[in-house]
């Protein structure tokens, strides 16, 4: 048994957008999942193995990154680069979850070919831990002929996720809602390409071909690059409780747009935050940080805290994982950080409202360090230490 206290936590972001932060200051992890959250008695009734004062830093739940197309390995075709995924362990993703494997090189397209390509990439993803983070991969491609039986095969290897309708053979709503609900009923959660065409194969989606379809994630709202006019956008947020995914690559107009929209509405919790890497736009290790700067900063009605909890609390609550929040039970993924040398920010959140990002110091996963000091962001003004 190993057991970890987090002491002198200067602000701690909750997970929660609603509740964004806790009147809390010391953190209890054992075995790798939160045993409890309070104050600095808590420390002496523990046996602890290991001690982190954060000198003061702000404390969140590791960044889960909605929307990446890995292939096997920390490797992307599609930019021809090694170690992406590493690298954006550095900018405080600790959760990667696959929005489908479309830059596989010679993907099947067949529905044996697909459904082994999918469980191939759970499978795999389960034993692989890039950077230490970790990876929710094999999310099925929809291709023609699939039936329900694959449906109920798939979901008994393990397979959790179906990537964007769109990026396969799949693409009339008619046809895809069938196979949604297939997914749907067998415990899957569906994400859908929406906007323009991004890659050769994929298609312009309408907001009438999502709400036909009904997925239960609006991936990148905003485009990836080209999101849908702002009156498609209407459509989504206000004839739909769907949840609406912003991805860094996309249209930042259209960004600004949904997520005012959704503030001023009060459904804070329907907003979602991804990466779309590799895309296009190429790889930005930052790029969950940079969305969170520029929600809080540019964006009338979010608060950096808030900001922090879309990239968090509401992104593994949508994909039902046991993270992204700070409470008992949870798993102990974190990133320590704090206002950057320079900032005219105090704290890490000062910084993000003001449109810096904030300097990275620890990512914690599991309750185990595996980055101390990020080698991608500012550093940070306040350092925490293992005492």
């Amino acid at each position: 048994m190993s057991v970890l206290g987090i002491k002198n936590i200067g602000t701690l972001i909750s997970g929660d957008v609603n509740n964004p932060v806790l009147k809390a200051n010391t953190i209890i992890v054992k075995d790798g999942v939160i045993e409890a959250v309070g104050n600095e008695d808590l420390l002496g009734k523990y046996q602890l193995d290991e001690v982190i004062d954060a000198n003061g830093t702000t404390v969140s739940p590791g960044f889960v990154d909605t929307h990446v197309h890995p292939v096997i390995g920390d490797f992307t075709p599609r930019q021809s680069m090694l170690n992406f995924m590493e690298s954006s362990v550095h900018g405080g993703i600790t959760t990667f979850i696959s929005a489908g494997e479309p830059h596989t090189p010679g993907r099947p397209k067949d529905p044996v070919g697909t459904k082994a390509l999918a469980i191939l990439g759970k499978k795999s993803s389960e034993n692989f831990r890039p950077g230490g983070a970790k990876l929710l991969g094999g999310s099925l491609i929809l291709e023609k002929g699939l039936t329900e039986k694959d449906f109920e095969e798939l979901a008994q290897a393990g397979v959790e996720v179906v990537g964007e309708v769109g990026l396969g053979s799949v693409k009339d709503p008619e046809e895809a809602s069938v196979m949604v609900k297939w997914a749907k009923a067998n415990g899957m959660t569906v994400m859908m390409h929406t906007g323009g065409t991004s890659i050769p194969g994929s298609s312009t989606i309408t907001a009438e071909d999502v709400i036909k379809t009904d997925p239960d994630v609006v991936s990148h709202i905003n485009g990836g690059p080209t999101a849908v006019p702002l009156e498609e956008a209407d459509k989504l947020i206000d004839d739909t409780e769907l949840s609406l995914e912003l991805v860094q690559c996309g249209n930042f107009k259209v960004m600004q747009y949904v997520a005012e929209r959704l503030a001023k509405k009060g459904q804070l919790a329907r907003l979602l935050m991804g990466t779309d890497a590799p895309s296009g736009t190429g790889v930005i290790p930052l790029s969950q940080l940079r969305t969170i700067s520029y929600l809080a900063s540019c964006c009338e009605g979010v608060s950096a805290a808030e900001a922090v909890c879309v990239a968090t609390g509401n992104n593994a609550k949508k994909f039902k994982l046991n993270r992204g929040f700070i409470e008992a039970g949870k798993e102990a993924d974190f990133v320590m950080m704090d206002t950057p040398l320079g900032s005219v920010g105090k704290d890490a959140l000062e910084a993000l409202e003001a449109g810096d990002l904030p300097g990275i110091s620890f990512v914690i996963v599991d309750g185990k360090i595996v980055v101390k000091k990020s080698r991608n962001t500012p550093p940070a003004s306040r350092q925490p230490a293992i005492v």
